[in-house]
């Protein structure tokens, strides 16, 4: 049997979860004050994702680069794709906050999005 210690960031209490596992299947989740812990324990150890955040080169721009991250958490496994995608686009202001960057991010259903508003250079 293995185990996992984990703080819980499912709400602010920070919970120190002790989670045992049996054939990569969560058995037991101890140390949760609320039911998100358990939940958290399990999707963490079963089904690790992440938002990711990043920033984009922006061309004729107010500012040279904008803020973006993933619609909805990915993946863990799938980040550093996600990043090299990322890190290979260039956008052409204006930009609006929300506006779909990468579409479908490394195969992911999930979209890469702004999250700043940019002018154009005038």
């Amino acid at each position: 049997m293995d185990s996992r210690d984990l703080i819980c960031i499912g709400c602010p209490m920070g919970c120190n979860l002790q989670v045992e596992l049996e054939r990569k299947k969560v058995t037991k989740v101890t140390g949760n004050i609320c039911p998100r812990g358990k939940a958290y324990a399990e999707k963490e150890c079963t089904n690790p994702t992440r938002i990711v955040t990043s920033s984009v080169k922006v061309e004729n721009g107010q500012v040279d680069m904008t803020s973006v991250k993933t619609e909805s958490d990915i993946p863990k496994d799938k980040i550093f794709e996600c990043m090299k995608c990322i890190r290979r686009v260039k956008i052409k202001a204006p930009v609006e906050i929300g506006q779909v960057i990468i579409e479908n991010v490394a195969g992911t259903n999930v979209n890469v999005i702004s999250t700043r508003k940019v002018k154009c250079n005038i």
